[in-house]
């Protein structure tokens, strides 16, 4: 008997051999798979981080484009009321008829100081009496009643000029409506 056990103890250490080599090449497959699990998910995670650098690079190339083209805002905002001075200057000397040489030398300080300002970017906003009235690109300072009926709800006079800086609309024009 003792050949009996022994060969059948011999034919178990060979299945649990076989069963042993089964299980380690299933955990070879399976640490294989994972491997390569990980190694998407690590590729997946590198191709996010780098489109989230990309999109964070566009992104602040434009708001310093932006930063450039608006950086002198609050110097043209504090400039603008030396603008409406020279403009109400000038209105005031031309019924003067013996200030002609007055009224030359403040009409060539005002092109030159426009001249300056609209090189770096300042642009006047066209309006004028007539216009339709839009309360997103006008500002109302009083309303009075309309001279015709073609003329309700449109621009009856310019009281203040707008500017732009760029596309940035830096002051809306001050206007009179007709109601």
């Amino acid at each position: 008997m003792s050949k009996k056990k022994n060969k059948e103890e011999i034919i178990e250490e060979q299945i649990d051999n076989v069963n042993d080599t089964v299980v380690e090449d299933t955990e070879e497959i399976s640490v294989e798979a994972q491997l390569q699990t990980e190694l998407q998910n690590e590729k997946d995670k590198f191709l996010r981080l780098f489109a989230e650098f990309e999109n964070y690079k566009k992104r602040t190339t434009k708001e310093r484009i932006d930063l450039f083209k608006t950086a002198s805002q609050d110097v043209m905002v504090s400039m603008l009321p030396v603008l409406d001075d020279f403009e109400r200057a000038l209105n005031h000397i031309e019924d003067d008829k013996e200030a002609e040489d007055l009224r030359k030398g403040v009409l060539l300080i005002y092109q030159k100081l426009l001249s300056t300002l609209e090189q770096k970017g300042l642009a006047v906003v066209k309006v004028k009496s007539g216009d339709v009235f839009n309360a997103d690109d006008h500002e109302a300072v009083t309303q009075i009643p309309a001279p015709s009926k073609n003329m309700k709800g449109k621009i009856i006079d310019v009281i203040e000029k707008g500017y732009k800086l760029g596309d940035r609309v830096i002051r809306f024009p001050k206007v009179v409506i007709g109601q």
